[in-house]
Formats: structure tokens, sequence, C-alpha cells
């Protein structure tokens, strides 16, 4: 039997079908090009290179601490390089300049008072010319480093702190306020030091059971966030020792922990149930659901993870791992992406990281590691670096305000309950910043001082490349391609008087500028915590 159908209702009907196909798709499109778009927003760095130093920068013939602690054995400042070392009889640390580069003499002086073999080291955010050190002998000592560095063996510290009663493996100092000192031990016990008073502790924090595996603080040092070995993440009030939040996850087995503060995340790096390596971000406000798990590989090293506030990007770095990977970070969805993947022949025992005010503004540096590389006994610096062209200047969008080197606070105020964020400075080059123009005298006086030896001295404080470029030698020394100095004019008064107030306005202009950026960043901040 033939059924005979209207062929005007087949083809509406098709008609139907295919516009509602045609919109999904379109709509399905639309979602993802937004999707995309978010995603690709939260990354300020598209490209970012990591590229190890050659071999003269590095540090070689260092005796590498074989110790099974899961502690970095690592300290950089601008001025030194502390390195937990091997030794009999007790513990030592090698502290060693920065520009010391090449061989490092077995006969070195070291830092060689405790009596059992050092676990941690940290330099002073503050001074740089005093680092602290934990050991297996149960005690915390503060060493003051001269000037010019250890010219014999240091083995009176300056200050001898012993309330714990085994062996302490975590020390940290406070972010904002100077003389604060931060120590947790396999007693269970974390002890908050204030070493301007008498060497005993001002506040015990008795809230674990357990070892304590990691300690980190926030910004402003009003919340420390503990990871122990009860699986468990506890936000604690370090003042007073009160646990504010308490969260165990059984599908991630935390080993480190970290504060995202400018974003109100935590991250955190450990196993899954399933044995596979992993980091975890966290909402700071409600820890009892992770807002992103992301399994890394079957590894069985710790994960550090360190973050650059500055740029948004977090570097995860496992012990015994021959790579580095980092991420860009942000507080909407999917909150992080994957940049790239620094590889190396090499694995790392531990790892050091320079201070920004440390970094080659000049290259485009935005981080810094120092690998400790035991098999080959070598310490190598790591460079990160965004590939601009140099010739552009200092980068604002790189180099925003950063943490200083200046307390924002003293002991009394914090104890007291006051909370401060760090104070801020800019990385702008000094030249550049003030923007002066060395007047007849000084410049005559740079002429005379700028003989051949002194050209290889100042060659020790650049880069390689830096140092290779004739661009960088031209600019230095008034200089050009197969040409002798252009002869120097003399410069009229009031044109040099004109000169300099218009670079006192263009500097009057800066500052304000920085300080119009400060307002927009606070209002931004006091935005997002009243939502």
């Amino acid at each position: 039997m033939d059924i005979n159908l209207p062929k005007c209702g087949i083809f509406i009907n098709f008609h139907c079908v295919a516009t509602t196909a045609l919109w999904k798709t379109k709509e399905d499109v639309l979602r993802n090009d937004i999707r995309m778009s978010q995603r690709h927003s939260c990354v300020t760095f598209h490209h970012v290179i990591g590229k190890a130093a050659v071999k003269g920068r590095c540090y070689h013939g260092l005796s590498i601490t074989r110790s099974v602690q899961d502690n970095q054995f690592c300290a950089v400042n601008p001025r030194f390089i502390a390195v937990v070392t091997e030794c009999t009889g007790g513990g030592a640390f090698v502290v060693i300049s920065v520009r010391h580069t090449g061989r490092v003499s077995p006969l070195h002086a070291r830092v060689c008072g405790h009596s059992a073999p050092v676990l941690d080291v940290k330099w002073d955010p503050f001074n740089d010319l005093r680092v602290a050190s934990c050991s297996e002998d149960c005690t915390v000592k503060v060493w003051d480093i001269p000037p010019n560095g250890l010219k014999a063996d240091l083995k009176t510290p300056s200050k001898d702190l012993s309330a714990h009663s085994r062996r302490v493996s975590i020390i940290e100092w406070h972010p904002t306020a100077r003389d604060l000192l931060l120590s947790s031990a396999y007693d269970c016990r974390v002890l908050v030091w204030r070493l301007d008073c008498a060497e005993v502790p001002v506040c015990v924090i008795n809230t674990h059971s357990e070892l304590v595996l990691c300690l980190s603080f926030n910004a402003d040092g009003s919340l420390l966030a503990a990871a122990c070995k009860d699986k468990k993440i506890r936000i604690i009030e370090p003042r007073t020792g009160r646990v504010l939040q308490e969260f165990g996850c059984r599908s991630h087995k935390v080993s480190r922990v970290l504060f995202l503060w400018d974003l109100k995340m935590l991250v955190s790096t450990g196993s899954s149930c399933w044995n596979q390596r992993q980091f975890v971000l966290w909402d700071l406000e409600d820890l009892s659901e992770p807002l992103l798990e992301e399994d890394l590989d079957g590894g069985s090293g710790v994960i550090f993870p360190f973050y650059d506030a500055d740029t948004h990007m977090l570097y995860l770095a496992g012990k015994g791992d021959a790579n580095i990977r980092y991420y860009a970070v942000s507080a909407v969805k999917p909150y992080v992406h994957f940049l790239s993947e620094y590889r190396s022949p090499c694995p790392q025992r531990g790892l050091g990281v320079m201070p920004k005010r440390g970094l080659n503004t000049s290259a485009c540096e935005i981080f810094r590691f120092y690998r400790l590389l035991a098999v080959k006994d070598l310490l190598e610096p790591l460079s990160f670096c965004v590939p601009r062209k140099q010739s552009e200047g200092f980068q604002e969008d790189i180099y925003p305000m950063t943490a200083a080197n200046e307390p924002a606070m003293t002991p009394d105020e914090w104890l007291m309950g006051q909370n401060k964020g760090p104070l801020l400075m800019s990385l702008r080059p000094a030249a550049e910043a003030l923007g002066t123009c060395p007047s007849e005298t000084e410049t005559a006086a740079d002429q005379d001082a700028e003989q051949p030896p002194d050209i290889i001295a100042d060659l020790q404080d650049w880069t390689e490349d830096d140092t290779q470029s004739h661009d960088w030698i031209s600019s230095r020394f008034g200089l050009s391609r197969g040409k002798a100095p252009a002869p120097e004019t003399e410069v009229p008064l009031r044109q040099q008087e004109e000169i300099q107030h218009l670079q006192e306005q263009l500097k009057q202009r800066d500052e304000r500028i920085r300080q119009l950026e400060l307002e927009l960043m606070n209002t931004r901040k006091h935005m997002r915590a009243s939502f």
C-alpha cells in the first residue's frame, strides 16, 4: 500500500531540523570562542623560555648534601648563595658570593656551628647578611655573614634557639615583619621566635598530632597554611595557634602547600589515591571541595611549588626530576593554563630562588632558579625569560611594583594584631628611574676612570649575552663600530637647566603614575574582598 506524504511537509520538517542543527552549531562555536577567550585572557605571557647558564657561569665543586630530607637545601639573595654541604662530624653549609662563578675550592670557608647535619637554610628577606639554619641537633641558629663573605669558618651564631625536643626540619621568615622566625620540628610543634629579645619562643602552636611537612605564610603574614602527615591542610592564625580551617581530602595526599595570595587561592602538591603525582587548587574561603585537580605523572619525588604573583605564574619542580613545568594561573575557569616545560638531562636534588630584586631586567628575566645537581657537584642557574627586544627599554608589564627588602612593621606591631602587606618597590634601573643626566665634571671623571683594565672588571657583573653585544659596548663607552669616540661638546648652562627641569617633571609624572596604579590595585582588592 502506497502512502502519499505531502512534499511540502517533508521539506518543512527537514528545513526545521537543519535550522535547529545550524543554531546548535553556532551556539557551540560561540561557547567555545568564549571559553577559549577566557582561557587566553588569563595568560599574561604565552612564551616564556627557560635557559640554563653556560658552564663558566655555574658553580662547580660543591659537595652537596646527601640528606633524604625533602627540603630545598639552597637559599639565594642578590649577594650570596647558601648551599647545604656534606660533611662528617657535624653539619655545615657554604656561603659563596653570587659573582663567584666557576670552581669553588674544597677549602672554602663554611658555616659549621651545628653538631648534626643541617636540614634547611633561609636568608632573611630584609637583611642580605643574615641567614638562619636548622639541624638534626634540635636547634635553630641565626648567622651574621660579613659583607665581603667568609674568610674563615664561622662557628659562633648570633642567635642560638633551642626549644625543640627533636630535630628541626622547617624554618620560615615572616614576610612583612622584621626579626620574626618560625620553626617546625619532628616533635610536631611550630614555634614563633622573636630575634630582637630573649631566645624564647613568643608563640607555640600545638595543633598537629603528626609531623608537619610544609608551612607557608600568606602575603601579610596574618595566616599560616600547614600540610601535615595526617593528609590534612590547616589554615592557622599564627599569633594564637587557632585553627581557622581544617580539611583532609581522601583522594589527595598532600605534601606541599602554598598561598596564591593575590588570587585568594591555595595550591597543594602531593599524590592521588592511584599514586599519581598531582597538584590541586583550593578556594581559600572554602577548603571543602577543590577547584581543580590535575595529575602530572607517576614519579615518586616531592613536587615543590613556586609562585610569582607579579606574573601570575606557577612553577612545579620535583625532587629528583630533570624538568620544571610552569603554568599561568587566574581566578576564573579553567584557573590554570599550561605554558611549557623545561627539560634537562640531569636531575635536581634541590632548588633555590633568586628574589625579584636580583633579576636581570635588561634581559627580560622574570624568574631564576638555582638547581643543585648532585651527580655533578654543580649549582646551575636557570633563567626564565620573556623573549622581547632588549632595545625596547624597561618592560612595565613584566615588572610591576614588587615586594621590597624593607620590613613593613615591627615585631611588636604584628604581635599586637596589626596586618600590613609588603612594601613595594620598582625594578626600574636607578639611572632610568631618576632620569638624571651627569654633569660635566662627573662626565670628565667617568672618562678618566674608564680604562681598559676596568672593562674586564665590569664584564663580571653582566651576563654572557649582554657582554657579547656590540650595542652594549657602544652604549657603555660611547663607541660605534670601527669609529673613534665622538668629541664632546659643551652644553650651555641655560639648556642644561632646562633639561634638568624637564627631567624632574618626567620623574614627578612617573611617580604619580605609580601612585595611581597602587591606588587602583588596592581598590580592586577591596572590591574583590567585598564580593
